[in-house]
This record gives structure tokens, sequence and C-alpha cells, in this order.
């Protein structure tokens, strides 16, 4: 063996009870499993690994990760590596970087710049791709600190055929739509994103997705949306995308799956119920959370989608035009903007975690209601003016979760794990960091919301099944060595709100391919990730 975990607690991503073996490694596979108690010679290796006390599992699947530029910006990647994370999901919320042309990646650009940095101008990213195969290909030839799979972003798609006109696609915008996405699925995508509370891909009726969502079931891959509300119209919003992919026939994952805002306390159940009605009635449905109670987006996300017609630039000439802006401060906290999910807009749960002008660091770390008190003025001209001040870069956290609903999702049977962390800022939220110890060390074995074994289960094998990986997600002989040796009794996030950069405890070691991504704790210099391509 090139090496041998000797007598380790695995904890084998099944859910059932774990045991104790040691566990032989070879050409980046796991070969061979001998359990205490077997029969036989032990197995022997050019480098012994003594487990004391540490428990093995699969590594890690992110299944909703805004690393699209940062696994490319930055080798190290301990954000993701540091918490036992082998494997992203990229293409997030309908907005990503492929497939492009040179007008559309210039707008996305902009319109995601508070996400992942990446904003004209930036050049510490060469856009040397167009095509998802491209921006595969750019991810394998560079080498990346861990694997990644690709989601269709469906909002990029809309934008490079329709631009960001508010009306139904023409015939012919819809055909091309749809040349778009089954060029990425056979590029290697394993499924279509949107952000449905996101422009331009908000502006796309049930028809339409519906189109293209019977694409990506033609190529066995999945549908994740950002769906229409997650404040007073969640639920309904949930049910329109059961009833949607279910007349597609594509298998549904559903991002981030919260119920948030006052409107929403207590509400879980209520998701959780239709849920399970679709899936006894044979749907084909998973999804993710995070394990915090507040929120993550930019601050021009909260705008109505009017507002954003036209794109970046339409949008900050309104900011600009006071007829227009008062429109848009009715909107927001009077009426409720879809941009805020149909409930009027509180500032003081806005929180600005990162600006693209340093000039405007003051403001971070404090809420809208914070810094307008500061300045002697009305909320929403203390946002008005960010937001034209940075360009729509700004991203916040939102204090709006439950964490009684928090709990209830994640207990759920086809529930994975999601950081949905975005990297940026000066004060980023902290799931970015410590979304999976945080499982391990608070909800699992702290709280005991889920037993240790569960909780790997949600992390590994389940999400491996929805992205049909037929050798990841388990602890078992013949599957890719992707591991995480961790420890139960002090494995935590070290991440906090005030600290939202610091590392995990309690991960010694992570492996990719067979290779140590994270050694003693510390990052080695191994770009093992590779892109995860489907192959259906």
């Amino acid at each position: 063996m090139d090496l041998v975990i000797r007598d380790v607690r695995v904890i084998d991503g099944t859910g059932g009870a774990s045991y104790r073996a040691d566990v032989g490694l070879h050409s980046g596979r796991i070969a061979e499993i001998r359990r205490e108690g077997d029969g036989g010679p032990r197995p022997t290796g050019r480098r012994t690994l003594h487990a004391h006390g540490l428990a093995l599992s699969p590594g890690f699947i992110d299944m909703h990760a805004h690393s699209d530029l940062a696994l490319l910006r930055d080798p190290d990647h301990s954000a993701k590596a540091a918490q036992g994370v082998t494997l992203e999901v990229l293409g997030q919320d309908g907005l990503s970087y492929a497939p492009v042309d040179d007008r559309t990646l210039t707008e996305v650009r902009r319109a995601i710049t508070g996400w992942n940095g990446g904003a004209p101008g930036d050049t510490t990213v060469d856009f040397d791709w167009r095509t998802v195969g491209e921006y595969l290909d750019r991810l394998d030839r560079q080498g990346i600190a861990v694997n990644a799979a690709y989601l269709v972003p469906q909002g990029t798609v809309r934008m490079y055929a329709a631009g960001w006109d508010d009306r139904p696609a023409t015939p012919a915008e819809l055909t091309r739509m749809k040349q778009l996405v089954a060029e990425g699925m056979e590029q290697g995508a394993v499924g279509m994103s949107s952000g449905l509370t996101y422009t331009p891909g908000m502006y796309a009726d049930d028809a339409e997705l519906t189109e293209l969502c019977r694409v990506v079931a033609g190529y066995g891959g999945y549908y994740c949306p950002h769906h229409r509300s997650y404040g007073a119209g969640a639920l309904a919003a949930y049910e329109e995308m059961v009833t949607l992919t279910r007349n597609a026939g594509c298998a549904l994952h559903l991002a981030h799956a919260t119920m948030n805002f006052g409107v929403n306390r207590g509400k879980a159940p209520d998701l959780l119920a239709l849920l399970d009605k679709a899936l006894d009635d044979g749907a084909d449905i998973s999804l993710d959370t995070y394990p915090y109670t507040p929120g993550c987006t930019t601050l021009v996300a909260m705008l109505p989608s009017w507002a954003g017609e036209g794109g970046p630039e339409a949008t900050l000439a309104r900011l600009r035009d006071d007829e227009s802006a008062e429109r848009i401060r009715h909107h927001m906290e009077v009426v409720g903007a879809d941009g805020c999910h149909g409930v009027p807009i509180e500032w003081d749960t806005i929180e600005i975690s990162g600006v693209g002008d340093p000039g405007l660091a003051d403001c971070v770390g404090r809420t809208i209601a914070e810094s307008a008190a500061q300045r002697g003025e009305a909320p929403w001209a203390t946002a008005r003016r960010l937001l034209i001040d940075d360009g729509l870069g700004s991203t916040i956290l939102q204090h709006v979760g439950h964490e009684e609903n928090v709990r209830a999702i994640m207990r759920h049977r086809v529930h994975t794990g999601g950081s949905d962390g975005i990297l940026q800022g000066d004060k980023p939220h902290p799931r970015a960091y410590g979304t999976f110890p945080h499982y391990l060390g608070h909800y699992a074995r702290d709280l005991g919301v889920l037993s240790l074994e569960e909780c790997v289960a949600h992390l590994t094998s389940r999400p491996a099944a929805r992205l049909r990986l037929p050798d990841r997600g388990l602890v078992r002989e013949g599957y890719r060595a992707d591991l995480v040796l961790f420890d139960p009794g002090t494995v935590a996030a070290g991440s906090t709100f005030e600290a939202p950069r610091t590392l995990p405890v309690g991960i010694p070691h992570v492996l990719i391919d067979g290779r140590f991504v994270i050694e003693d704790g510390r990052r080695t210099d191994v770009l093992a990730g590779r892109s995860v391509r489907r192959t259906a």
C-alpha cells in the first residue's frame, strides 16, 4: 500500500454504525479495509498513519459553493480544504462565467462581483474560456485544491440569449437557450441552476424553465433552483419548483432550503410535509442547507426585479435618478420587493459584510440602520449611496433565519450540506469557513440533532448519489481515496461572525486521490483537485 491508516474509527458514509479498521490506500483508491477482528494479516504500506482516536470518513461534498473564481485565484483554498471538503458544486444561483460570449462575460462579471470578485478590470484571473467545457478544462489545466463539479447557470444562459429584458423569451431565444444548456451538459455539467430572485434569470416563466429542465433531464442531470421566494411566498415557491420539475421529468435539488423572515417562523414542518408528499408520490428531490440562521447575498439583490432590467448600468442609472430611486425605496420598504422575497425590508437585519471600494470599509460589520444613524440620515439614503459608490459590489449578511427551522430541515431524509460560502469581503459569512465542522461539532456532537454517523451520510453519500458519482461518498474498497480524518471530540468551526476567516479545529488530515491536501492540520502544496464531469 501507499498508505495504511491504522486502527481508525471508520464512519463510512452509509449512516450505519461506525467500526474500527485498518484502511489501506493504493494508487489513489481505497484498496483494503480490514475490520477489527477480521482474520488474516493486517495491511502494510510504505507509510503508516496511526489514527490515535481519529475518525475516518469520506470527503465532504459542498453542494452549494461560490468558489468559481476562488479555485483559480487562490491555489491554497484552505477555506474549504481545511473543512474536509473534497468536492464543490459550482455555477450556483443561475449566475456564473460559462457559457458566455464577450458581452455576456463582461455583464456577468459586473453582476456578481460581490459574490466572487472578478469585476471588469480585475486582472487576477485570466478569463480565457467561454464554454462550460473550456472552463472545466481550465480548472484541470491549472490544478485546483479540491474537486469541482459545475451547474449550467440559467440566468447567464438567458443573459446570453435574450439579454436583460423582463419579458418572455421568443421562440428563437428559447431554442438558443436550450442549445446552450445541452452543450453545457454534453461538456460535463451535472445539471442547471437558477436564481429566481436574481435578474435576469427571474424573468423566466415556468414554461421557459420547464423546457430547459427537459433538456437537463435528457442528460440525467438535476435542476438546482434558488426559487422565487424564501419569505412571504416561500411555500408556494417550493411547490412551484416541485410541480415544474415533475412536469419536466427532471430531478430537483433545492438550494439552501430555508424558511426565513418573520412570516415563516416555525413553518419548516409545512415545507417538509410538502416534500414528503411529493417524495412518497415518486418525485426525485433533494436539498441542501447551511447550519446558520443568517443568509448572505449582495445588497443589489434586495432591489425589485424591475430595477435590474437592462443590466447593472441601467440599475445604477435608476439609483442615481431621484424619482426612480424613490420608487425603488417604496417597493423595498412598503410593498416588499421581490428581490427581498416579498417582505418589506428591515434595515436593522441587513449587515454589510464586504465592499469592493476600500474607501467604504467603515460600513463593514454594521447594519444599514446603524450606519444611517451614525450619518443622521434615513436608512434608504445610506443604502442608495452605498449601492452607487460601490458599483453594486457590496455583500450583506441578512439576519432573518430561525434556529428551529434550521434544525428541523437538517434532519430530513433528503438533506445534504451546502455552505453557500461567499469568500469575498472583509467580513464574510462564517459558513464559508465553518459549515462542515459546525455540522459535525455543534449540531451532531454537542446538540445531538443528528448522530455523527447520520451527519456524515448527509455530507458524503447523499450528495454523491445526487451527483451520480459511482466511486465517491463512501469508505469502500475500490472507491477514490477522498477522505477526511477528524477528531469527533474536538472538531469544531473556528470561524465566527466576529472572526469569519478562522480555520476549523479537529481536522488534521484531508486526502484527495490518496494525496494529503491537509496534513497535521496544515495545508500542503498539493493540487489534487480536478473537474468532476457528468458521466451518465
